[in-house]
């Protein structure tokens, strides 16, 4: 098993941070929600950001891997930072957006009910379509505590994770 994470670690370091942040999210929404939702164990959104604790501690890592100098470092940063920027406000307002659309979607829905009640007669097809589809998924992006919490296990993982010997 060492050889198969020593053979790339700091791709190695960055499943392990996100593949440790998906399981603490699924527990902690377990035990907050009082019910296992199998899609947290690979769904985006919710605490800790896995996107966050995968990008840091593959930054961190590679800081103490490779340098404050190297151009690995510097690039995993860059990215780093991208990736924390988009999950704390590009996904995280869709996930708002996904949130009141889904609400609009429910009083369309019962003021559809109403008319017909009222009406007597059969439900608007195009009404029908519209609430009848899909509901959007709201767990989409970060916050800000979200992405602290997620930064703070990947650094943790990347001092943890050994680093290679020659």
């Amino acid at each position: 098993m060492k050889e198969i994470l020593m053979a790339n670690p700091i791709i190695s370091v960055g499943f392990i941070g996100w593949f440790l942040a998906q399981v603490l999210k699924t527990i902690g929404y377990s035990i907050k929600n009082k019910t296992f939702d199998p899609e947290r164990i690979y769904g985006a959104g919710g605490m800790p950001s896995s996107h966050s604790a995968m990008v840091i501690s593959v930054a961190i890592y590679t800081l103490r891997y490779k340098g404050f100098s190297s151009a690995e470092f510097a690039f995993a940063i860059l990215i780093a930072a991208v990736v924390i920027y988009d999950a704390m406000s590009v996904r995280y307002n869709a996930g708002l957006h996904a949130k009141e659309l889904n609400k609009l979607r429910h009083i369309v829905d019962d003021l559809d009910d109403e008319i017909s009640q009222l009406s007597g007669s059969e439900n608007d097809p195009d009404i029908e379509e519209l609430v009848n589809r899909k509901e959007l998924k709201e767990f989409l992006g970060h916050t800000p505590i979200e992405v602290l919490a997620g930064a703070m296990l990947g650094i943790i993982i990347a001092l943890l994770f050994p680093l290679p010997t020659a």
